[in-house]
């Protein structure tokens, strides 16, 4: 709708007709019969809408301490966790997730994925978007290319549904929208959704969607003065399904209602778990729900532990003792997330990836009698769940010291090419930059095929 102007409803127009003309006029266009093309558009040539939650493990997770431990491995190597079996025969996890290893079933497992990045920003910048990290990490920390969020974002279009196509609680970290432009970056929140007093942000999204809805907006402001007459009037009951959605869209505070915590059952909010990562968890369902596309969440650490991410050297903390005190908040959130997703029917719909930008060495390191584990990309593992793809199995296999794959290979632009099949954007998009030149979302790449059905 960027560049149709919005006109004042004439005053000679009744309450009455303005809501039988089609509700309001965007340029001559009623927004139910936009929404109506949207949906005939829809049946035809575009699936079903879909969603993606995003956990990023800041720092780089060790695979070696969560979903891919080697206890047969020399004890330089394998650690001071155990694996346990899940419900699901041949696939173990560490010893410090047990709710999660009652829902292997409902969640895949890659093991293979790797890159050649040393660092954080570089090797983000490799995992999420279609170019490899440059080596020097120096400032604004920004990729040259769109991450693929930003593409998702930009290639599946205009967004009706009520709240921000885009959201990140509160951010990841060095990704970008390159040279799309930063109307595809997310509306930021940076608010404790576990505070007391909790409310819904202000929203201030990207100069270039400002007017976007700022038209929105004005059209609100007129339906809020007749709000009252149309829900008690026989009008609204005559509206076809467009136009209630239509009116539903600028009349209700869909937004509003998905930040509104206190209205959740305490019991579910228990079971997220009552702290930062938990409560941005649950939001994080609520938000898809609502209808919103792509939430990311950052979940560096546990508030009050010594470490800061999951950078876990050995010159800063002592693996084991900050794992032990992370790993029981990772597995209540990410379990508690995928039941909800499970038990709400949103399974199909809503693909939860539970990731960070690299993995950790897999020989220890000793400082001063401290272990940790260093920067290593060319192993990594990433949990998956839902988004209608099969569960229940593990993608790909490391070597029995976790150096490298062994079997079936994942490189970050498959996983790419996997998000992009599942959002149904084609391989082959490419997008002009600065220049003029028309760039590829992706350059290699395939989906996986284990995933893709």
């Amino acid at each position: 709708m960027d560049g149709i102007s919005v006109r004042n409803c004439p005053g000679t127009l009744g309450r009455r007709a303005f809501v039988r003309s089609g509700l309001v006029g965007l340029g001559g266009l009623a927004l139910a019969d936009l929404l109506r093309l949207e949906a005939a558009q829809a049946a035809t040539a575009r699936p079903r809408e879909k969603s993606v939650i995003v956990l990023w493990l800041w720092g780089g997770p060790s695979h070696m301490e969560t979903f891919d431990l080697k206890p047969d491995a020399p004890s330089e190597y394998r650690g001071d966790f155990k694996p346990v079996n899940t419900n699901v025969s041949g696939i173990r996890i560490c010893e410090h997730l047990p709710l999660l290893a009652k829902q292997a079933h409902r969640y895949a497992l890659i093991r293979s994925c790797h890159h050649d990045s040393p660092g954080h920003v570089n090797s983000t910048h490799t995992v999420l978007t279609a170019l490899k990290g440059g080596d020097q990490e120096i400032p604004p920390y920004k990729p040259p290319q769109p991450d693929v969020w930003s593409v998702i974002n930009r290639a599946r279009g205009d967004w009706s549904q009520g709240v921000p196509p885009y959201i990140a609680l509160p951010r990841v970290r060095y990704n970008g929208a390159a040279y799309l432009g930063s109307g595809y970056d997310p509306l930021i929140v940076t608010q404790d959704p576990n505070a007391a007093g909790f409310r819904v942000p202000d929203v201030s999204l990207p100069a270039a969607q400002t007017l976007r809805y700022a038209r929105r907006a004005s059209l609100l402001q007129r339906f809020d003065q007749m709000r009252r007459h149309v829900d008690a009037s026989a009008d609204a009951q005559n509206l076809d399904a467009f136009q209630q959605r239509a009116l539903d869209l600028l009349t209700r505070n869909v937004t509003g209602k998905a930040f509104d915590l206190s209205s959740e059952d305490p019991k579910t909010r228990d079971r997220y778990g009552r702290h930062d990562v938990g409560q941005r968890c649950l939001l994080a369902r609520r938000l898809v729900e609502a209808g919103a596309r792509i939430v990311t969440i950052d979940f560096p650490c546990v508030g009050g532990q010594k470490a800061f991410s999951w950078d876990d050297h050995a010159s800063v903390w002592n693996i084991f003792e900050q794992m032990k005190i992370r790993l029981p908040v990772l597995d209540q959130v990410v379990s508690a997330l995928i039941d909800d997703l499970y038990e709400r029917g949103l399974d199909k719909d809503v693909l939860f990836l539970v990731m960070g930008e690299m993995g950790r060495t897999p020989k220890l390191s000793n400082y001063q009698g401290q272990p940790g584990r260093e920067h290593w990309g060319k192993a990594m593992s990433i949990l998956l769940a839902g988004g209608g793809m099969p569960m229940g199995q593990v993608v790909g296999e490391t070597n029995s010291l976790g150096e490298e794959p062994q079997q079936d290979p994942v490189t970050p632009l498959d996983l790419q090419a996997t998000l992009y099949r599942y959002f149904g954007i084609a391989l082959d998009t490419a997008y002009v930059d600065q220049t003029g030149r028309p760039i590829p979302i992706l350059p290699t790449g395939q989906p996986i095929r284990q995933l893709i059905g």
